[in-house]
């Protein structure tokens, strides 16, 4: 029997339900594979303001550094809006990716055929399908630049610094075209060249790397066109690499042209034989939180790309994603993806994560 080490990190708002029902599909993975999944829970976020004082505690950092993948629910919340910049919850997700060296942010955006009716865009547009895989840069611009307050010509201002080195877009870039080179050849850099001076270095980078890849058609598009595409034309992308700050925006985006940002995965990753995180790209919904309302599927996902990534489990992602698609088909929904018409009531998040664990037949 394989035993892998899972570091978990329940977090806050409804991320203790959504990663309790991917604990379940995990385990119902592990006896029909007969793997053994050990999940180690930690700290992270409000949850461990709250216990120690810190957002994010070394003995957490610690697990999660010896441990083969890393599942995330959410951090943060209405509890914590006070607190001064570093000890707010979401820093515990700076911390995380630092102190992992997880630079690529994956998110895939699938607008899957049972969920046609829930997509916003224009019905013929719908039609054409979505399929896009974001790699945003994760440890790099404004979120981790130079930062502070001053005294500036309005009186105090507060500021951020956009900054790229050659090798972190070198690093990312190659993320991308690897990626691409392995779906429809199609890259597309998304940036602000034509005013910042970061994008342009982002640029030529880009460019350079692509000649190791002769394969992968790239094209360049200014973030502000990006986000008009995908509404317009979303099935013409393919991959797109990105910065921090305009992957955190676009990504976000195309998880409301795929129905509900409630279904969306996501995975970091950094160097190889390092642990990786994975984590859904919606947040902690402390409106939500305890009522057994919150979507499971976007953190179940985020198990299947955990063990096609760093589990090197591919048998086993694909059944739980196959196990995802039976379950929209057969017509549960809950309450985020469940549209006008559709004749069920809404599930909860327990009662979801029971329908997939079911159409695993574990």
């Amino acid at each position: 029997m394989a035993e892998y080490r899972i570091a978990l990190i329940p977090g806050d708002g409804i991320g203790p339900e959504v990663t309790g029902e991917a604990c379940a599909v995990l385990d119902a993975v592990g006896r029909r594979h007969g793997h053994a999944f050990r999940t180690l829970p930690v700290l992270a976020g409000g949850a461990a303001i709250d216990a120690t004082g810190a957002p994010l505690p070394d003995e957490t950092l610690e697990t999660c550094r010896e441990c083969d993948a890393v599942l995330l629910g959410a951090v943060g919340g209405w509890k914590w809006d006070t607190l001064p910049g570093h000890l707010r919850p979401e820093r515990a997700l700076l911390g995380l990716r630092s102190g992992l060296g997880l630079y690529a942010n994956l998110r895939p955006a699938t607008l899957h055929p049972a969920l046609a009716a829930a997509c916003p865009l224009r019905a013929d547009i719908a039609a054409q399908g979505i399929d896009v895989v974001f790699v945003r840069e994760l440890t790099g611009g404004m979120y981790f630049g130079d930062r502070g307050r001053r005294e500036g010509k309005f009186g105090l201002e507060g500021f951020d610094t956009e900054a790229y080195g050659v090798g972190e877009v070198e690093r990312i870039a190659r993320v991308g075209f690897e990626l691409a080179r392995g779906r429809r050849k199609k890259l597309t850099s998304v940036d602000k060249a034509n005013v910042l001076e970061s994008s342009r270095v982002w640029r030529e980078v880009v460019v350079r790397v692509a000649a190791e890849y002769p394969d992968v058609a790239l094209d360049h598009m200014y973030v502000d066109n990006a986000s008009m595409q995908l509404i317009r034309r979303p099935s013409d992308f393919d991959v797109v690499v990105t910065t921090n700050m305009f992957g955190d925006i676009l990504s976000d985006e195309a998880g409301q042209i795929t129905g509900s940002i409630g279904m969306l995965p996501s995975a970091s990753l950094g160097d190889p034989g390092k642990p990786g995180m994975y984590e859904p790209v919606h947040g902690s919904a402390p409106d939500i939180a305890g009522k057994d309302l919150a979507n499971p599927l976007a953190t179940i996902l985020s198990v299947a790309m955990m063990l096609r990534l760093s589990l090197k489990l591919p048998k086993e992602a694909d059944e739980v994603e196959r196990a995802v698609t039976a379950v929209l088909a057969s017509g549960a929904r809950t309450a985020d993806i469940r549209q006008p018409g559709d004749g069920n009531a809404p599930l909860g998040t327990k009662a979801m994560g029971r329908r997939v664990v079911e159409a695993l037949g574990a």
